[in-house]
C-alpha cells in the first residue's frame, strides 16, 4: 500500500506542505538503536544513572526519536543536505511522539528547507529540527508515481 505522503509527493510539493506521523517508542527500539549506533551512554541503559541526570528513568536516544523525520523524507523522496536538532525534553519508553514536518521554502532548483516539531502525548515539544535538502524534480516524481502504481497493482 502506498502512503498518503508518497501520493502527495508524486503530485509535487510546495512551500507550506505539511506531513504528520506518530510512533510509540519502546525499550526494544532503544536497545536496537544502541546496537546499530554503538551509543552506550548509560542514560539509555541504567535507571540509576538516568536519575542522576535528573530523569525519571532511562530515555530513548535523541537521534532515534529525531530519525522520525527520515520516514517523511523517505516518503517524499527528499535528499537531505543538512539537519540541525534542538533536543528539548527526554523521551521515555512508551511515549508516543507526533512529528509534524513542514516545508518552509522551495526554490526553482527544488532545493528546500523544512522544519519539524516533535511532541509527546502531553503536547510537550521534545525535539525541534531544521532541515535542508532537495525535493524530487519532475522526472523523479514521474518515476515515484509509476513505481507506486506498479506496487499497488502487485507488479
Amino acid at each position: 500500500m502506498i502512503s498518503d505522503i508518497r501520493k502527495r509527493a508524486g503530485s509535487g510539493l510546495k512551500t507550506g506542505d505539511s506531513f504528520t506521523i506518530s510512533r510509540t517508542f519502546t525499550e526494544q527500539d532503544t536497545l536496537a538503536f544502541g546496537d546499530v549506533s554503538q551509543d552506550r551512554n548509560p542514560v539509555h541503559y541504567s535507571d540509576e544513572f538516568a536519575r542522576m541526570k535528573q530523569m525519571r528513568g532511562r530515555i530513548c536516544h535523541g537521534l532515534l526519536v529525531g530519525g522520525m523525520i527520515t520516514e517523511v523524507g523517505g516518503e517524499i523522496g527528499w535528499l537531505a543536505s543538512g539537519m540541525n536538532f534542538r533536543f528539548r525534553r527526554p523521551v521515555y519508553f512508551g511515549d508516543t511522539i507526533a512529528c509534524v514536518f513542514t516545508i518552509t521554502d522551495v526554490d526553482e532548483r527544488n532545493r528546500a528547507r523544512a522544519e519539524a516539531v516533535l511532541s509527546n502525548q502531553h503536547g510537550e515539544t521534545v525535539i525541534e529540527a531544521w532541515l535542508t535538502g532537495i525535493l524530487p524534480g519532475a522526472t523523479e516524481r514521474q518515476w515515484l508515481s509509476a513505481t507506486d502504481r506498479d506496487r499497488e497493482e502487485g507488479n
